[in-house]
């Protein structure tokens, strides 16, 4: 069996930096694919947190009020992006909104009113980790609203989130989509972590069983509630890294914020990545 090629002690006593360690790597032939695409990602990640901060000081000199919404299924990554696009923000202009099921009060009101509370502010980004269209998919697919109910909610969104356009909101929807076969081998992971076994929940364990059910209502959803003022945006998220870097990129690409053309990386998103709704002719999801 062929030996696997290592670094000596000597080589290490050598190397004064990281471009050398990688050029003793490179001629040893050792594999290290993993470890460059793992710099990349930190290295893009910075330099894109550093335009988020200059986004974010635009949208506080500017009153703007942007709303980001990150939907998809149990798993996709949702919370994971937040962290990354928030991580160096200033807390006191950023919220993250993630509510938990409706109290009794709020289930005698209207439905979109608990949300509107939770509407950036004049010169605040607001990130939603699920949001009012719950009952687009998950609700109905659980049985946690009646089909009135769903049927109402459909025919008010549309209308709903033209009055945020019209008032001025910049409304940003994102869908992860993963196959069914990485939603399992995350749902595992999450099961043999400590740290992430909080994460799982009965509903993420009905999100296996009925997973063609999700993808009837989610179907419905991106049908009639894609619209030119508030389109759905698709992200390919089976590779995590790969979809935190690219909405990013979605993001900075559509203000003309101060200090953009300085930009160390480039802040176009690869097609093969964030799509339209429309353009989205095959779905992993």
């Amino acid at each position: 069996m062929e030996e696997t090629p290592k670094l000596t002690l000597e080589d290490f006593q050598n190397i004064t930096s990281n471009e050398e360690l990688f050029d003793a790597i490179t001629c040893k032939k050792i594999p290290i694919d993993k470890v460059k695409k793992r710099l990349f990602y930190e290295e893009e990640l910075k330099k894109l947190q550093i335009e988020l901060v200059k986004l974010q000081q635009w949208v506080k000199k500017n009153n703007k009020r942007i709303a980001i919404i990150f939907e998809g299924r149990d798993a996709a990554g949702k919370g994971g992006n937040i962290r990354r696009f928030t991580e160096h923000l200033n807390p006191r202009s950023t919220r993250l909104v993630a509510l938990t099921k409706p109290t009794d009060v709020e289930r005698g009101q209207w439905y979109f009113r608990r949300y509107i509370r939770k509407l950036p502010n004049p010169g605040q980004m607001v990130f939603f980790d699920r949001s009012w269209y719950n009952r687009a998919v998950v609700e109905p697919v659980m049985g946690f609203c009646t089909e009135t109910q769903y049927q109402n909610f459909m025919l008010q969104v549309p209308e709903f989130e033209h009055m945020l356009y019209e008032d001025g909101t910049t409304l940003i929807k994102l869908w992860f989509s993963i196959s069914k076969d990485e939603q399992l081998r995350r749902f595992n992971a999450r099961l043999k972590t400590p740290l992430k076994r909080w994460k799982f929940s009965p509903v993420d364990k009905e999100g296996q069983r009925l997973w063609d059910q999700y993808t009837h209502y989610k179907e419905q959803m991106f049908s009639k509630t894609h619209t030119s003022y508030s389109p759905w945006i698709i992200v390919r998220a089976n590779d995590k890294k790969v979809a935190r870097l690219e909405c990013i990129r979605y993001v900075l690409s559509l203000f003309d914020y101060d200090g953009k053309n300085e930009a160390l990386t480039t802040l176009l998103p690869d097609p093969n990545i964030i799509m339209r709704y429309y353009r989205s002719s095959k779905q992993i999801d």
